[in-house]
């Protein structure tokens, strides 16, 4: 879900978050590179902070022109993601910091130990990776555990399974996150096929949507 710092569609979003919390959810994801997403999610979980699990990422470029369309998993820029996203959500501990996207420029091992760093100083309670293949999370989790991995997973997209992710996360007892587990939308009542969505729209190069 995509927030707004101002307008109704931010109200909204918060409204749905406090419901889903009443409603049993307790784990809630969002990202630096989600637009107004963390300042929307902090201030809707602030009354009930320590009794959720709240999940952030970095890895993106959010300096250049067009941020968000570049990797930096620099040292120096997860420290600032961290900072920044311990301001926007209004909590002193983050506690599942994601590597958004491997980063080609930066050892996977780097990584880790700067993640590592932040866990000891308190600032991050736990590891996680995301759309990571088996050589970098065994290579990340000599450094420093890897909790949990988030990658695509639904009946269409079987990529975990074939390259055999699904066993490495179970032989190194790390959990796994699918997102996009409804097809993005294709196994509802709702999806348009791909040529329908804006140019721009990731929905347009969905493989399913094409179909």
């Amino acid at each position: 879900m995509y927030g707004y710092v101002s307008g109704i569609r931010f109200f909204d979003g918060i409204n749905v978050i406090r419901a889903a919390y009443e409603l049993g959810v307790i784990f809630f994801d969002t990202a630096e590179v989600y637009g107004d997403n963390e300042q929307l999610v902090g201030k809707a979980v602030k009354a009930f902070r320590d009794k959720i699990v709240l999940a952030t990422k970095f890895g993106f470029d959010m300096d250049s022109n067009t941020p968000g369309s570049g990797f930096n998993s620099y040292p120096d820029n997860i420290r600032k993601v961290a900072e920044n996203s311990l301001l926007r959500l209004s909590t002193d501990h983050i506690d599942l910091f994601y590597q958004h996207i491997p980063d080609p420029n930066i050892p996977i091992e780097e990584v880790a130990g700067v993640v590592g760093e932040l866990i000891k100083e308190g600032k991050v309670k736990y590891f996680g990776l995301s759309n990571s293949g088996s050589d970098s999370i065994r290579r990340a989790h000599k450094v420093t555990p890897v909790s949990v991995l988030q990658s695509e997973y639904s009946i269409f997209e079987r990529e975990l399974e074939d390259r055999g992710i699904i066993k490495t996360l179970k032989e190194l007892d790390i959990g796994l996150v699918p997102y996009a587990p409804l097809c993005r939308g294709f196994l509802t009542d709702s999806v348009n096929p791909s040529h329908e969505y804006a140019e721009g729209d990731m929905r347009r190069r969905e493989f399913y949507l094409q179909l």
